[in-house]
């Protein structure tokens, strides 16, 4: 686990949790152990529900390939930013959540000091190189008592996270394969996002970096 901003973290040693913020930590490897068996487990669902390019509200393509697994999937077109049962591509309902997420998602919620956590939907991003995630809010769910569980796979990534308004400056933490991010409490309305992906080759997804983010979507 490489770190930017050592100043801000309480610990620096591996598997152990590192505070961001007060309701806010970096697991480093935490789902290294799962990989074997959360890969195949992808691959199932991409095929059922492929990655795509949505369109922004404005109109704008998203330059990072989505798909979501789950009772909900968050979708964005012209209408706005939301989730819904129905992947839109096939009129079916999304792929169910792989035990294995629903796993490892308690685990890293409860290694973070939210427990229990149960999440009915998974936003899964696609990134290559020269994309990156601008700074925002997760707004879309209805309960935000809820945290949120951020798995990394593939290539490294500088994951920004900021304050509550977007104009605070954000910090910089290095995330690498196997980590997990979590949030929550007074820290859920963070501003966040990822800087552009550096080249690179992982012996596993090759030139690409997977993200998965876990919520409760739902009541």
């Amino acid at each position: 686990m490489k770190q930017s901003e050592l100043d801000l973290f309480t610990t620096s040693e591996r598997h152990q949790a590192i505070w961001i913020g007060k309701s806010s930590a970096v697991l480093p490897l935490f789902a290294l152990a799962e990989v074997e068996t959360l890969l195949p487990a992808l691959r199932q669902i991409i095929r059922a529900a492929p990655l795509r390019h949505m369109i922004t509200p404005g109109g704008q393509q998203m330059s990072v390939a989505l798909s979501n697994c789950g009772d909900l999937g968050w979708v964005s077109d012209r209408r706005g930013y939301r989730y819904t049962p129905l992947d839109p591509l096939s009129n079916q309902p999304w792929p169910a959540l792989p035990e294995v997420l629903l796993e490892l998602a308690a685990r890293a919620a409860e290694a973070a000091g939210f427990a229990p956590f149960t999440p009915d939907a998974c936003l899964i991003n696609c990134y290559v190189p020269g994309n990156r995630l601008s700074l925002h809010q997760d707004r879309d769910e209805r309960d935000y008592s809820h945290p949120i569980v951020s798995v990394s796979l593939g290539l490294p990534a500088i994951f920004q996270f900021g304050g509550h308004q977007r104009s605070d400056r954000a910090q910089r933490v290095s995330l690498s394969h196997g980590d997990v991010v979590v949030w929550g409490g007074e820290d859920r309305l963070r501003f966040h996002g990822v800087l552009p992906l550096k080249p690179g080759e992982h012996p596993r997804l090759g030139q690409r970096r997977i993200n998965l983010t876990l919520r409760k979507a739902g009541p």
